[in-house]
């Protein structure tokens, strides 16, 4: 098949967004309608036009994703016997990375600065926190997680730090002065480390390209740009990006504004929604392709998630219209309370899978990770296995922790906050050993000759990690055997640990330099089994449970969503704003077009409150979701499970004691 075939395979407005010329092109793509097919066409097209693809730049959000859409768009190239590598494609944090390792000087960084993980990031703001006297004030001050939180949002959204406080953090208002000053001091000290955090990479970018001379390089780089998932980019990112294309000329954003669903993360819908108005001139109209068809869901589940829709405030109005046959009308369910809805779940689930439907083929879907507690009581008790997202990632592990504390430490000497964790796993150790060995290496200007921990392996296994001509092959299983008998002195279950090390060591080896791999740990991290609930290898088969912001992107044959009530669709927090409803609106919207054929949203009507101290039956009643009007529940047919039938027992129930029986037997 020639190259001129392959665009033959998409549908006509697809290929509208692929073969368009280099006038700023906004795709919106709504759910499940070849967003990532589009794009890699969009880059084949490019480098089949004669673009030079060290002239490409795709943004993506993900690592997977970038390599994902470099992979399609190499085939298609290849197909007119054209062979490409983009060099230039990742996530916006490790485009930045690069950039400012190549203009390191220009910002005042040595080349071997470090990038801190979220952890890392928090660990060193207690540190800060705790050294200025904030960890012992009389009333609460906020923890290091809610600090970097707010500093992440206030660079994020390149607002004041008051209006963070006012709308995303209302209960620390009161602290603006003194986190003013423990952020002033936590700058000071990345920069006497070395160190960046994952907001920093942004604002460094940032920063390079309101420089004149520097912008000017930098955009002079790229002939193409092109963003994956938009409508998840925050002020900062738009920012970067106007100034790489200030004409919108070659540049290509693909988004769904109905898929907006991270504000938490500073991301804003409107970059999205107003797309024409940033990049519009007289001399250059922006384009804007609607993708409609949609290849997932079946037309009774995008009937649902359109009449959705409809009633939201603002957006880019679509129809989604399915290219696969029909299924059956969605189910909304009332159920008495949580051990209902999670018989009834557990019951779908089973009967879907006699169906033929594998249980991995299936999900769970949750505003919040506790919602589906009473659920994996039950699944656990009924011998079903899962899996579920959104919990521990792989390097949140302290055992993975530890052993990339001392890579840290080694490709950074100055890393402070590397060192203390490394220094702290020699056995008589603690705090005040750790702070004296760490004063005497600074004292010597972090000379690794001078390390003396008290530990000679140790110093031996650090000054040969640093010397440069050890070069990075195999410095992963040095450390690994290192810590061995360091892991099973410090935690349990060492074996099931040591296989993530392992794992860690074979990703390791994939790198050609210790940087990269250090930088793609701190910015995309892989997932592995510490994500699990629950051990899928005991089984060939296994239900999913996530919740819904991790199942963005995911798509399966059933899914069951829980808690469709209001005070969780939408979330009681967001009640009082309404762009905060309206996002709400869209996680919903999310959590229905993940599925392909059947899709049940479950509504307890009482929910249990055990954290209230008042005597009896401690439970609140749940409102029916606003979401689901009239015109949406047209769209569904209602199910009461458990509904108690003339007698006053649940239909099919038989009861577990049978006191009518005994009562009529007294007067037989």
């Amino acid at each position: 098949m020639g190259a001129t075939e392959a665009f033959t395979t998409l549908n006509e407005r697809q290929r509208e967004a692929a073969t368009a010329s280099a006038r700023p092109l906004l795709i919106i793509a709504g759910a499940g309608t070849g967003k990532t097919n589009t794009l890699a066409h969009r880059v084949a097209h490019l480098l089949l036009a004669g673009a030079a693809p060290e002239r490409i730049l795709l943004l993506t959000f993900t690592r997977r994703a970038a390599l994902e859409m470099t992979r399609r768009a190499g085939r298609i190239a290849a197909q007119a016997h054209r062979n490409v590598r983009l060099s230039w494609s990742g996530t916006f944090h490790s485009v930045a990375n690069r950039l400012i390792r190549r203009h390191h000087a220009a910002v005042g960084l040595a080349e071997s600065f470090s990038v801190l993980d979220r952890g890392d990031a928090a660990d060193l703001m207690d540190v800060v926190r705790h050294e200025l006297g904030l960890s012992k004030t009389e009333k609460r001050f906020p923890r290091k997680d809610t600090c970097v939180a707010i500093y992440s949002h206030r660079v994020n959204t390149q607002g004041s730090l008051e209006a963070t406080l006012r709308e995303a953090f209302p209960w620390c208002e009161e602290w603006e002065a003194e986190l003013k000053r423990l952020f002033a001091a936590y700058v000071e000290r990345k920069l006497a480390h070395q160190a960046l955090d994952y907001d920093d990479l942004l604002l460094y970018w940032h920063a390079m390209m309101e420089d004149a001379a520097l912008a000017r390089e930098i955009a002079g780089r790229f002939d193409h740009v092109l963003v994956d998932e938009y409508q998840d980019t925050n002020v900062l990112q738009a920012e970067i990006l106007r100034k790489l294309k200030p004409t919108g000329e070659g540049l290509t954003v693909v988004g769904d504004d109905a898929q907006a669903i991270y504000s938490f993360r500073a991301a804003t819908v409107d970059n999205i929604l107003n797309f024409e108005k940033q990049f519009g001139n007289p001399d250059l109209t922006p384009l804007i392709v609607t993708l409609e068809e949609n290849y997932r869901s079946s037309q009774a589940v995008l009937d649902a998630a359109n009449a959705l829709m409809r009633e939201a405030a603002r957006q880019y109005r679509k129809d989604l219209r399915a290219a696969k046959p029909e299924g059956p009308k969605p189910r909304y369910v009332t159920v008495a309370d949580d051990a209902a809805q999670a018989q009834y779940v557990v019951g779908r689930v089973l009967e879907a899978r006699e169906e033929g439907v594998d249980l991995k083929r299936q999900a769970v879907l949750f505003r919040s990770s506790h919602h589906s507690d009473v659920l994996e009581l039950e699944l656990v008790r009924r011998n079903i296995p899962y899996v579920k997202y959104g919990g521990l990632k792989f390097l949140e592990a302290a055992h993975v922790k530890d052993a990339l504390a001392v890579l840290r430490w080694a490709d950074n000497p100055r890393n402070r906050v590397a060192a203390w964790r490394a220094l702290q796993l020699l056995p008589g150790v603690g705090p005040k050993g750790a702070e004296r060995a760490w004063t005497a290496f600074e004292a010597s200007s972090w000379q690794w000759a001078a390390l003396k921990s008290g530990s000679p392996p140790f110093d031996a296994l650090l000054h040969g990690l640093a010397d440069p001509a050890g070069g990075w092959s195999g410095q992963m299983q040095r450390v690994r055997e290192w810590y061995a008998p360091v892991m099973e002195r410090k935690y349990d279950a060492p074996e099931v640990r040591a296989a993530d090390l392992v794992q860690l060591e074979r990703i390791a080896a994939t790198y050609g330099t210790r940087e990269a791999f250090l930088t793609d740990m701190a910015l995309d991290p892989p997932q592995a089994s510490s994500d699990l609930a629950g051990d899928p290898l005991l089984d060939e088969d296994y239900l999913v449970l996530s919740t819904v912001h991790s199942a963005k992107g995911q798509e399966w044959d059933a899914v069951y969503l829980l808690n469709v009530a209001d005070g969780n669709f939408p979330n009681e927090f967001a009640t009082g704003k309404p762009e905060l409803i309206e996002e709400e609106r869209r996680l919903l919207y999310v959590a229905m077009t993940r599925a392909k054929t059947k899709l049940d949203l479950v509504a307890p009507l009482k929910y249990y409150v055990t954290q209230q101290s008042r005597m009896g039956d401690r439970h609140v009643y749940g409102a029916r979701s606003r979401f689901m009007t009239r015109a949406v529940m047209r769209c569904f047919d209602e199910v009461a499970y458990g509904e108690p039938d003339r007698a006053g027992a649940p239909q099919g129930a038989t009861p577990a004691v049978d006191v009518a029986g005994r009562l009529r037997g007294m007067w037989a």
